[in-house]
This record gives C-alpha cells, sequence and structure tokens, in this order.
C-alpha cells in the first residue's frame, strides 16, 4: 500500500499479523516494542537488517546484511541489546568469517591443517554444523584450540562454548588453553583471552571462552543455583540410558540470564551418539555454529552435524604417518574364564559383602554351579584372576615385550570396582611388589584424589599398573600406556575404539624412558583380552549392563539429571520395590534419616510438603513414581489442578509433569541417592577358593598372525620389485662378492623407501612381524632404533640367515670368531681398539680413516693413536673387518 513507507506502520502491521498467527501476545508485544525501539534509536536505513518468521512452533532468523542471507532456526527471538550490537559492529559474524587469513601451519601436523583449513571453508559456507574426526592422540583439541584463537582474534567471535561430557576433561582442556602459544603474537592464549571452566553455574561475561559439562550447561538452561559435582564425574556414556529407554530430548525452556546469543560458536569434544538423542535441545538452544570432535563417529553423529565431515583422520592413517602406534592382540584363554565352575557340596566358602567387603565361612549344602557371565559379579573365582595374572606375568618378557625388563605402563579393565579391589590385591601378590604398583583408579576410590592417581600413573615411574572400571576409558590422555589387560567385555564398538584409543598416543623418547626405564620408545601397544572382547560383536550402543534394563545406580543418576521418562521412572520404581524386600529395618532407618536430614534442611516454608518429606519411606517413593506414570492418576490430578471434570490432553499432561516434579524431587539430595546405591550394594559374594583353574591357550589371535604374514609378505614384494634398483639390496644380493662396500646411507636410503606408500612399513613393524609368526627363529628383541637391523632383516627374508638376529649380535659373533682364527695375537691396547671399530661397523656398516676424527676414537687419541698401535697393519685389518662382520 502507498501508506507502507512508515516503519511504525510496517511494525504495527508485523504485530497484528504475529498475533492472528495465534503466537503468544505478550511475547510477540514486548517483540514489537523493543525491536522498534532498537531500530529507531539505531536510525536504521530500511529494508530493516533482521527478518524474522515463525509458526509459533519454529521460528526462523535471517541478518539480511549477511553474504546470501539464508533463514536459520533459533529457539527465541535474540535479545533488543544484541540485535543494536550486531548492528553498530558493521559486517557480519557470517561475513568476517569468509575472509579469515590463511592459517600459520608451524607447529602442525598435517591432519590438523587440513582439519583447521577445510572447517574454515565450512565457516565460509556459512555451514551450521561441521563434526572433524580425528584419530586418538592426533591432537584433537589442539586443533580445536587453534581454530578457537583464529575464530576469536580474526571473527571477532563474541564467546566460544567448549562442551565436555566429563569434569576431568574440562580440566585436561583448560590446561590445553593454557599451554596454547599463539602462532602470530607468541603469547600464551590466556594472557590475551578469558578462559573460564565452570565449576558454577555462573558464566562471566569478559570470557571468550567457556569451558563446561554439557550437564552443568543443561543445569544451568533450567536455572538451577548450582549442579552436584558427582554428576559430573562419569562420561555420558555411563549415564545416558539404553535405546529405547528414552523417546524424546530433555526439553529445555528459555531462560534470559543465558540468551540463545550467548555463544557464536560451540565446540563438543567427545561427541558419542548419546549426546545427540538425550541432549539434543541443549545444543540446539544457542543461535551458534557447532563443531563437533571424535574419533569414533556414529551414523547418528553424522546425522546430527548433517553429514558435512570436513576431515576423516583415521586410526590406520594415523599409525602410518607416525602420529598413533599401532597394536597387537594378545589372547588368553582359561577353563573357569570360558565355562566358569562348579564347587561340590560340603566344601566351604567365602561368603562377602560387596559393599564393606566383610567375609564370613559358610558351608556349602548343595553344589554351586557358575557359568561365565556370573563370574566376577555373583561369584569370584580368586584362583581365575591369579590364573590370567600369573600368566601374563609369565608371558610379559618373552612373548609380549621380549628383551623387556621393566613392567611396561598397563591398564586393566574391571566389571565393577568390587572386581577391581580383587584385580589389584592379585597383582601385587603375583608380581611380589608393593602397593605402589598397581593402584586402583575409580571413582570410589578412597584417600587419594582419582586425578592425582592419574597424573602418577602417566607422568612418574610408579604405578606400573593401573586397574579402573570406566574412568579413564574414554578421553584421559596416559601417553605411555602400552599394554591394555581386558578381564570385561566391551559390546559397543564405539567405546570400544574409545577404550583402545587409551594405549595409541605416541610419546618422545625423552619422556617415555623418563617412566619407563628399559623402554627405549613407544613403538606399538599389545591389548591381552583375557574375556574374548576382540571377538565378541559389538552394536552402535553401549549396554549399560547385558539386562534389559540399566543399572540402578544410573537410573538414579538419570533422574537427577531429569531424565524422567515412563521407561526410568517404572524401572527405578521396580528396583526400589525390590531393595525394600531385600533390606532390614537398621537399612530402613538410615533412609529415614537422610530423609529427614535434607526436609530439615529444605528451604520451603510449606509445613505441609516438610512433613510429608519425614514422612517419605521406599513404598511411598515407589507409589509416588507409578502415579506419575500411571494415566488415570494423572486425569485425577488434572481434574484437581484445573478443576475440570473432564480434562483435556494439555492438562493431563502439566499434571503428569507436576506428579514427576514432586515424585522425583527426593532424588535431587545426593546424599539420599549415595545412601540408596551403598544399600543396594550390600548383597553378598560367593567368594571360590576351591577350584582351580589353568590356561587353555595364550598367544598373538589370528587377526594378528594374518597382519604379520602380510607385512611380512609385503616386505618380499617389496626386495623383489627393487633388488635391482637401491643399492643396499644390489649389495646385500652378492655380498660377500659385491664389488661395493655396503654404507650407511644405503641402508637409510632403504629405510627410506619401504616407509613410503604403498608398503608404509618399518623395521620395528617387521621385526614384530616375523616373531609373531616364527619365534623360535627370531633371536633377542632386536632395539629397532638401530637402523642396521635393516640388514638383519633383509638376509633373513632373502634366506641369507635362517636365524634373526640383531645385527649387533651378528657382529659380536663374527668378530668373535675373527679373533678366533687370527694368528697374529693382539696386544691388549690393541684389542680395545678392535672392540670399538667393532662397536662403530655394528651401528655404522663401516668404518673409514675419517671415523677416527670422532667420538670414541678421538677422546682416545684418534688416527695419530691407531695408526702408533698397528702401523700398515691397520689399513688390512679396516679391510678386513668391514668384509668379516657386514658379509
Amino acid at each position: 500500500e502507498p501508506r507502507a513507507t512508515s516503519l511504525g506502520y510496517i511494525l504495527e502491521r508485523l504485530w497484528y499479523r504475529l498475533v492472528w498467527s495465534s503466537i503468544d501476545y505478550a511475547t510477540t508485544r514486548q517483540f514489537y516494542v523493543n525491536y522498534k525501539c532498537v531500530l529507531t534509536s539505531a536510525h536504521v536505513q530500511e529494508p530493516l537488517p533482521f527478518a524474522y518468521e515463525s509458526t509459533g512452533v519454529e521460528t526462523f532468523c535471517r541478518d539480511l546484511r549477511d553474504p546470501d542471507p539464508r533463514s536459520r532456526p533459533v529457539f527465541s527471538f535474540h535479545k533488543p541489546e544484541t540485535l543494536r550490537e550486531w548492528i553498530a559492529q558493521g559486517n557480519t559474524l557470517r561475513a568476517r568469517l569468509r575472509y579469515l587469513p590463511p592459517l600459520i601451519t608451524a607447529g602442525l601436523r598435517d591432519c590438523q591443517i587440513e582439519a583447521v583449513t577445510n572447517l574454515d571453508k565450512s565457516f565460509a559456507e556459512a555451514r551450521p554444523r561441521a563434526l572433524i574426526q580425528m584419530a586418538t592422540g592426533s591432537g584433537k583439541t589442539y586443533t580445536a584450540v587453534t581454530f578457537a584463537y583464529r575464530l576469536v582474534k580474526f571473527a571477532n567471535a563474541r564467546r566460544v562454548l567448549f562442551l565436555v561430557d566429563r569434569r576431568t576433561l574440562g580440566k585436561q582442556t583448560l590446561t590445553e588453553f593454557q599451554q596454547y602459544a599463539t602462532p602470530d603474537d607468541g603469547r600464551k592464549f590466556t594472557e590475551l583471552y578469558n578462559v573460564q571452566h565452570l565449576t558454577s553455574n555462573a558464566i562471566d561475561p569478559v570470557n571468550r571462552v567457556v569451558i563446561t559439562t554439557i550437564q552443568r550447561l543443561y543445569s544451568m538452561l533450567r536455572g538451577e543455583a548450582d549442579l552436584d559435582e558427582s554428576l559430573e564425574e562419569q562420561s555420558l556414556f555411563d549415564v545416558a540410558p539404553r535405546r529405547g529407554e528414552v523417546t524424546s530430548p530433555l526439553q529445555v525452556t528459555y531462560n534470559p540470564r543465558i540468551p540463545i546469543e550467548m555463544f557464536d560458536f560451540i565446540v563438543t569434544d567427545e561427541c558419542h551418539r548419546s549426546i545427540y538423542h538425550l541432549w539434543r535441545q541443549v545444543l540446539q538452544y544457542f543461535d551458534a555454529f557447532i563443531v563437533g570432535l571424535t574419533a569414533t563417529p556414529s551414523k547418528q553423529t553424522l546425522g546430527f552435524f548433517d553429514q558435512n565431515l570436513v576431515t576423516e583422520y583415521g586410526h590406520a592413517r594415523a599409525v602410518a604417518d607416525g602420529v598413533n602406534v599401532g597394536y597387537d592382540v594378545y589372547r588368553i584363554k582359561t577353563k573357569i574364564t570360558e565355562q566358569g565352575s562348579q564347587v561340590e557340596a560340603g566344601f566351604f566358602v567365602d561368603k562377602r559383602d560387596k559393599l564393606t567387603r566383610r567375609t564370613r565361612w559358610e558351608k556349602l549344602d548343595e553344589n554351586l554351579e557358575y557359568t561365565a557371565n556370573q563370574l566376577d559379579r555373583a561369584v569370584v573365582a580368586t584362583d581365575q584372576i591369579r590364573t590370567v595374572i600369573a600368566t601374563f606375568k609369565e608371558r610379559l618378557f618373552t612373548e609380549i615385550f621380549p628383551g623387556r625388563t621393566t613392567v611396561p605402563k598397563t591398564l586393566i579393565f574391571a566389571k565393577d570396582d568390587s572386581h577391581a579391589e580383587d584385580i589389584v590385591h592379585i597383582v601385587r601378590e603375583v608380581f611380589g611388589k608393593g602397593n605402589d604398583f598397581c593402584k586402583k583408579i575409580t571413582y570410589k576410590t578412597t584417600g587419594e584424589k582419582p586425578e592425582d592417581l592419574i597424573a602418577s600413573f602417566r607422568n612418574s615411574p610408579n604405578p606400573r599398573i593401573a586397574v579402573t572400571v570406566d574412568m579413564i576409558s574414554t578421553g584421559t590422555d596416559i601417553k605411555p600406556l602400552e599394554c591394555l589387560l581386558f578381564m570385561r567385555d566391551v559390546r559397543s564398538s564405539v567405546y570400544f575404539e574409545q577404550m583402545k584409543g587409551r594405549g595409541t598416543r605416541t610419546i618422545s623418547p625423552t619422556d617415555f624412558q623418563a617412566v619407563t626405564g628399559d623402554g627405549e620408545t613407544k613403538t606399538r601397544f599389545v591389548i591381552v583380552d583375557a574375556i574374548g572382547v576382540c571377538e565378541t560383536d559389538k552394536t552402535d550402543s553401549r549396554p549399560l549392563e547385558r539386562k534389559h534394563t540399566a543399572s540402578f545406580e544410573t537410573l538414579l543418576k538419570n533422574v537427577a539429571l531429569d531424565i524422567r521418562d515412563e521407561d526410568t521412572l517404572s524401572s527405578l520404581a521396580g528396583r526400589l520395590a525390590r531393595l525394600d524386600r531385600q533390606i532390614g529395618e537398621a537399612e530402613r532407618k538410615e533412609i529415614a534419616n537422610v530423609i529427614a536430614s535434607e526436609a530439615k534442611q529444605s528451604p520451603t516454608s510449606d509445613v505441609e510438603i516438610a512433613s510429608q518429606r519425614l514422612a517419605m519411606t521406599i513404598p511411598s517413593i515407589v507409589n509416588r513414581l507409578l502415579d506419575a506414570v500411571d494415566a488415570d492418576a494423572q486425569i485425577e490430578r488434572a481434574k484437581t489442578m484445573f478443576g475440570a471434570a473432564t480434562p483435556d490432553d494439555t492438562q493431563v499432561e502439566q499434571a503428569a509433569k507436576q506428579l514427576t516434579v514432586e515424585a522425583c524431587a527426593v532424588f535431587d539430595n545426593p546424599k539420599f541417592r549415595e545412601t540408596l546405591i551403598d544399600i543396594h550394594k550390600r548383597n553378598e559374594q560367593t567368594i571360590d577358593i576351591v577350584s582351580k583353574d589353568q590356561v587353555v591357550s595364550a598367544g598373538f589371535d589370528a587377526a594378528a598372525k594374518e597382519r604379520a604374514q602380510h607385512t611380512v609378505e609385503s616386505f618380499k614384494q617389496f626386495i623383489e620389485q627393487n633388488k635391482d634398483e637401491l643399492t643396499a639390496l644390489q649389495i646385500l644380493y652378492h655380498l660377500p662378492y659385491a664389488r661395493r662396500q655396503l654404507t650407511y646411507e644405503a641402508i637409510d636410503e632403504l629405510a627410506r623407501a619401504i616407509q613410503k606408500p604403498p608398503y608404509r612399513l618399518t623395521a620395528d613393524e617387521l621385526w614384530r612381524a616375523y616373531e609373531q609368526l616364527d619365534q623360535a627363529k627370531v633371536r633377542g628383541a632386536g632395539t629397532q632404533k638401530l637402523l642396521a637391523n635393516l640388514v638383519a632383516l633383509v638376509r633373513f627374508a632373502i634366506g641369507a640367515d635362517q636365524v634373526l638376529e640383531p645385527f649387533s649380535v651378528t657382529v659380536d659373533r663374527r668378530f668373535d670368531e675373527w679373533l678366533a682364527q687370527q694368528p697374529r695375537a693382539f696386544t691388549p691396547e690393541q684389542r680395545e681398539w678392535l672392540t670399538m671399530i667393532k662397536n662403530h661397523i655394528a651401528t655404522s656398516l663401516t668404518i673409514g680413516w675419517e671415523d677416527f676424527d670422532n667420538v670414541p676414537f678421538s677422546d682416545e687419541g684418534g688416527r695419530v693413536k691407531v695408526y702408533n698401535l698397528f702401523g700398515q697393519e691397520l689399513e688390512s685389518v679396516m679391510q678386513e673387518l668391514n668384509t668379516v662382520l657386514v658379509a
């Protein structure tokens, strides 16, 4: 219309249209007033810069100042102050993202450069979500800090949110930001920008980076004053429900203290699939770009990130690039592990309280039979644990890590805390070591803080062995770790890959030797499979138990985290009803005391509510839970709430929510939850001290042998294809009649050639492969750092030697034989120099006159000294040793 030239008129028409579209009147009126105020005070020229489209269910926003402006879904309207700030900034965030400066690549790995570069392209295209897949240990967090710095400095991002699912991972992330040296400025990130790791439900507005758990963020959006820290301790793998137990994501409502524009970017670390079903609205609440970091993406993760996988850097590539180390699988099978056992009636067994571990003797009235699945749950067979640990110890330095004398850093995965306790005591006993040698690191470790134990395991010589359940299964960085011993099964492929990732990380030789004395460098890790975890089928989701329902502890934590769907509440009611039938008066009194203490400390002034809490018992709690999911109870409550004879669906839904809040209020008290968990665990285990276990088999698995065979065949193929091209192979094929001397440079050329695609082989990988295929023909560990060992590998591969042994061992033997055959008698001083010459040839393959100018010869007098000792014979001695020792 001609009159539609006035800004006020346009806004009036917009307001009426919003009202007639059935959107809440008060909300739209306030939006109209604020929006008009902002635009007129900023003297914005028409057309209006911001456009909103809404149906009352979905709302979209578009900034017409953006390059190629595109509507994007938003949870709510932006605050007027934010719109004023955006107008004052001039160019928009999406415009600034198109002109980020080139990445400074110094100090970055190729995979990190690829990730940041491709992410820049995704941002430039204004794609709202992006997923970065990088193998464990390849530097995901460092990559995230790198692009966060670029976003804050060059795109002027208001604030970046870094989400983790465990408090300990948040601490690691904060350390990464604190240690990050900016590539263009040289100062630390935290010297330039404020970074906050949330330990309370308050965000300081001056911070440019905020680190928190997704659990705490959800608590903040709900308007809670604080969050029980115990809910941040465990990974979402442990507290998230199984498939089918929750039918919809957790719901959030608008919180004006945390507006949707609080963050411009969200980085979700270790983004496991469970997050995107339950916590979807927490992430979608913010009007922000979302970047996911993971080593093991699932189909659901890829779906959440719109299939926008900006980089894919898997374990195989990481091993080939030297960013990760590969692994072998060593299988230990015992009779009881595979089949269970039986104790005949008449024998005495121990009965143990799982929580207090108090034991008593009991004579069996009938046969006790138990299956492998009952092992370490209802029944503990101490000799089964002892047999596995003893076999591990016996084979450790002969087969698993041959030639070593120090126990490598080893992580043992146990089934639960009680199982972990049993393993710790038996490890100390079998290895004959003290408490410092082996430690339990779980959420229930007493006496020492778990984070302190993890730090010692990471940085100190002791403990050598740590036993855990889930605490070090994901995210935690233990670089010196060389061995993972599985004494529990895992059914989730994603979770299993995360657990394996604990051993893949590389470490510098200096740092490695600081905690593992006789280890020169970390070249691989070994999975010792004592339960068949590498053989069982894996699913996309990790079951919390091998039962059809979640564990009691998990149900309690889910309810505390506001996971209160019908399946969860009814399952918890059933568990509590069963618990009530098992406990005695002492336990009931203990529960009543906790409830009474909480009721007295409650800030509520409602005497009726306080008295109701004091009267609570487990049966009354169970009835409240059942009422919350009972359709008839919901209708009756709706009638009372709304005074309606026939409540509608909306009223019944609100009544159901109120019933749920009332039923679950008692579980918000962490002391109450802990008491229930402790009482629930006070059931007895039978300790089988009668059955004798035995090893069925122990050795590297068939898959490992297949990989070893493939490695050896690739090496032989390489030799055949290059025997006429590479100098070293030409000489080795014709020794001892070769016209040219084998040199260090020729072997170095060979080493570099086998490392190139498509072979990607290394000397240590080849040595291990031959060791796995036929250990009888492999002597010594062959410290593979010596490049000269390639000589031994080539000669063994072409059949010139029948035994594979370190090149230095071969040189020592040939040197002794040569000395024994000499007709001349060397003086003691000449023998010392001959030994030095021999040692030099063992590492450098040859010796010449110029070598006498270097250590160790120069320290003993150099050329002059050696010539004075041997005279004109020196030339022939050198030539003879060069030929005899290397031929």
